[in-house]
């Protein structure tokens, strides 16, 4: 039974009728985990005492960015469920006992053990709300903004579980902002293909006398190669401002983590420097992953 024939035989003003209808019958989440992406999730890097409120928060951005790119959802249904799982998030509405939803529940529990504020979670529902309605950018200040609220607020969320300071964020910010650039190069052919959504400054590739339809080609051309350099232009100078973060973090396992993603991330920009994400994905390899880490040893030995 699909959501909309659930809805109409339902009774209006019940409470199934109502859960049906922001809801519907089905889960959407994935079921993807922490190995299925390029950035350490709740690493061991990570203290014990802290990965269940890591994996909290983690499993509850999966769920929502399941939500946005399901392809049997409307717009209307994903920003529905999205503005149910931040009311769940905030306290101002019971989660239903499903899997996706009860990922809102358990996350709501771990901020009022924790007390870290519930916008780190509830700023990712802006960005996911964006992209069930827009599926272009047209300007780099724009995509930053995405950034502001799809990838920010996850650095912020770990500085501040970790009990860190505001003079932390900025880097942060910046590093993660990068981190999502560089996925976006990354998944630019995907993105476009499955979800009909590129995230490249319209604006920059009209400049270069390119478009969203030389994606589709079997490799870079010249111009959009050109694109592609542009974004890592700024990633690297999001890195370099990144650079500061280790420097910046107390905790000594925080310090070691955001050294090694640091690492991560300008490996993957060198390799996408290198290599054409249109013939294929760009991914970062175990050589990669082990030079991040030996680079970032020396912060762990830091004070």
């Amino acid at each position: 039974m699909d959501d909309v024939t659930a809805v109409s035989q339902a009774t209006p003003g019940d409470a199934h009728f109502s859960a049906l209808a922001v809801w519907g019958t089905e889960d959407v989440s994935s079921g993807k985990g922490a190995s299925d992406e390029n950035f350490p999730v709740g690493s061991l890097l990570i203290s014990r005492r802290l990965r269940g409120h890591v994996k909290a928060y983690y499993d509850f951005a999966r769920v929502i960015d399941d939500i946005v790119d399901n392809d049997r959802l409307s717009p209307d249904a994903k920003i529905a469920r999205l503005n149910a799982m931040g009311e769940v998030v905030r306290g101002e509405r019971d989660g239903i006992p499903r899997r996706d939803v009860q990922s809102a529940v358990t996350l709501r529990d771990s901020f009022r053990i924790t007390h870290v504020p519930v916008e780190t979670a509830t700023d990712l529902i802006v960005a996911f709300r964006r992209d069930a309605v827009q599926p272009r950018y047209q300007t780099w200040d724009e995509l930053l903004e995405y950034c502001r609220y799809s990838a920010n607020p996850v650095g912020r969320f770990l500085l501040m579980l970790h009990g860190e300071s505001a003079v932390t964020f900025g880097p942060s910010d910046a590093l993660c902002s990068a981190l999502q650039v560089l996925n976006h190069l990354q998944d630019c052919v995907g993105d476009l293909r499955d979800l009909d959504r590129c995230y490249l400054p319209e604006t920059w590739m009209a400049r270069e006398g390119t478009g969203i339809g030389d994606l589709r080609a079997a490799r870079a051309t010249p111009a959009m190669r050109r694109i592609f350099d542009a974004l890592l232009d700024e990633v690297d100078r999001l890195n370099m401002e990144a650079a500061r973060l280790p420097g910046l973090v107390r905790d000594r396992r925080m310090r070691l983590e955001s050294a090694v993603i640091l690492g991560l991330s300008r490996r993957l920009a060198a390799r996408l420097r290198r290599e054409d994400p249109i013939a294929g994905r760009v991914k970062l390899t175990r050589g990669d992953a082990a030079g991040a880490l030996a680079g970032a040893l020396r912060f762990f030995r830091g004070v």
